[in-house]
């Protein structure tokens, strides 16, 4: 299943951004899902104020993936220096498994080397989450050796464990690759 069309969100989408993040990071107990954290974390992973928050920044833009007109995915891509972070990662629970987070990786970092030239794509994942950790593995991503406490100050919910951990995973792009994108529609820049 690919996803229909990539765009760069808007304010208006800043609902349906944090309800979908909320829901595939933490949802209830009992949900779908193999990227749920909500055995690690309690409370919302994020909220509307901190999504526009985020698509306000400079360097910084979130990408939604749509599917049958409605927003299916999202990814947050922020440019630091010569590298960019990749984060707010999540595709709806009812279609994971389908390939859509592939096609929505290859575009975030697609995008992140065309618009903001990035040399080092970063990523920040909860340690334990070793099916997760094996996803960004699998698609050449490295673990850096750099592991810090989760940060209470992030505004991303509580820890269940006094000692859960976050680690810092990278990638660099294969220059040798031709532009462009694969499968994947460029990004519409006219509702930004």
């Amino acid at each position: 299943m690919n996803i229909d069309i990539f765009r760069a969100a808007n304010k208006p989408d800043a609902e349906a951004i944090a309800n979908l993040v909320n829901k595939a990071y933490r949802p209830e107990p009992g949900a779908s899902g193999w990227t749920h954290e909500s055995d690690l974390v309690s409370g919302n992973r994020i909220n509307i104020n901190q999504v526009t928050e985020i698509m306000s920044k400079p360097d910084s833009i979130i990408l939604v993936g749509l599917k049958d007109s409605e927003i299916a995915a999202c990814v947050h891509i922020e440019k630091a220096a010569s590298n960019s972070y990749i984060g707010l990662f999540a595709v709806d629970p009812i279609l994971q498994g389908m390939g859509i987070g592939k096609q929505l990786l290859t575009h975030a970092e697609w995008y992140a080397s065309e618009n903001f030239g990035a040399e080092k794509f970063i990523l920040v994942v909860v340690s334990s989450r070793s099916e997760l950790i094996s996803f960004y593995l699998r698609r050449g991503y490295r673990r850096t050796g750099s592991v810090m406490d989760y940060s209470l100050l992030a505004g991303a919910g509580t820890p269940k464990h006094d000692d859960l951990k976050i680690e810092v995973l990278e990638k660099r792009p294969d220059m040798t690759a031709k532009r462009g994108t694969p499968d994947v529609r460029p990004v519409h820049q006219e509702s930004l």
